[in-house]
């Protein structure tokens, strides 16, 4: 079963104006092995000499790799995209204007390697019970609910996905979707938009898929009131309360498993926990 939740992540505590753009990829792709680290570094914020004592090796080696004028081997390749935090798909695309092959691969959903992490990803949905849970692929394609998702959105009175499942980037910006049913929707979908947007710069699918959907509204931001963004959703009973929390897989070598997330909504007050628990129980 899919379902579909917006992520929280804490408000700009000043206030002034937020206006999300139209999304527009803002560099032209790198060539060479030496530009997409200059880029990546800089969009890390580090020095040649920060990224150089965290990889282990001199300032004058890598500036003669960013500059062409020496060839990372891929050990050091791999120091420095480790160094840096690089997205698995971004090292293969540096390995691969570096001249060597991809290191990294991306096994399908439903591979004997990943049924591991099949079974781990169904431990925690089914653990998180009656508190919603879902997994979130790389392009925001929601990949599986537990039961307590299912009835929030039942709840909420969101219609189930299609053959093709649901996204949550869609189901939040497009009207009709589950923005539609939030009490805070500008404010979700402004923090959804700049997340994505983010990821976007290197995920060219779901940069192709920003461009499409509708930016949000301006809104202001307002001293926060709370130490993190609720999910409020409005329900028949009045409305439910949920903060956020993420859990990723820890040192994978696999970019589909490096690309899910599971997200957990944790009820914030006891209305909500009993409103969950009584349906959940319901069910059963």
């Amino acid at each position: 079963m899919t379902s579909q939740v917006m992520d929280a992540s804490p408000k700009d505590s000043q206030s002034r104006s937020m206006s999300p753009l139209p999304f527009h990829p803002t560099h032209p792709p790198a060539t060479e092995a030496g530009d997409h680290l200059r880029r990546l570094r800089r969009q890390a914020g580090l020095s040649q000499l920060d990224l150089a004592l965290l990889a282990g090796l001199s300032q004058r080696h890598l500036s003669c790799v960013e500059t062409g004028r020496a060839k990372a081997s891929p050990a050091t390749l791999h120091a420095l995209l480790s160094a840096l935090d690089v997205p698995l798909e971004q090292c293969n695309a540096v390995f691969l204007a570096a001249g060597y092959a991809p290191r990294y691969g991306a096994a399908a959903p439903d591979a004997p390697a990943l049924q591991m992490v099949n079974d781990a990803v169904q431990h925690i949905l089914q653990a998180n019970n009656p508190a919603p849970a879902i997994v979130i692929a790389s392009n925001w394609n929601i990949t599986a609910a537990n039961a307590s998702a299912g009835l929030l959105f039942a709840m909420a009175g969101v219609a189930p996905g299609n053959e093709t499942g649901l996204n949550l980037l869609d189901t939040l910006l497009r009207p009709g979707g589950l923005g539609d049913h939030l009490v805070n929707a500008d404010e979700i979908r402004a923090i959804a938009w700049q997340r994505a947007a983010r990821e976007a710069l290197g995920n060219p699918e779901l940069a192709e898929r920003l461009q499409g959907l509708p930016a949000p509204p301006a809104r202001a931001l307002e001293a926060p009131l709370s130490p993190v963004v609720l999910t409020r959703v409005r329900v028949g009973e009045g409305e439910l309360r949920f903060l956020s929390t993420f859990t990723t897989f820890g040192m994978p070598m696999d970019i589909s498993v490096a690309s899910l997330r599971i997200e957990h909504l944790i009820p914030a007050d006891e209305h909500t926990w009993h409103a969950m628990r009584a349906v959940y129980e319901q069910s059963l």
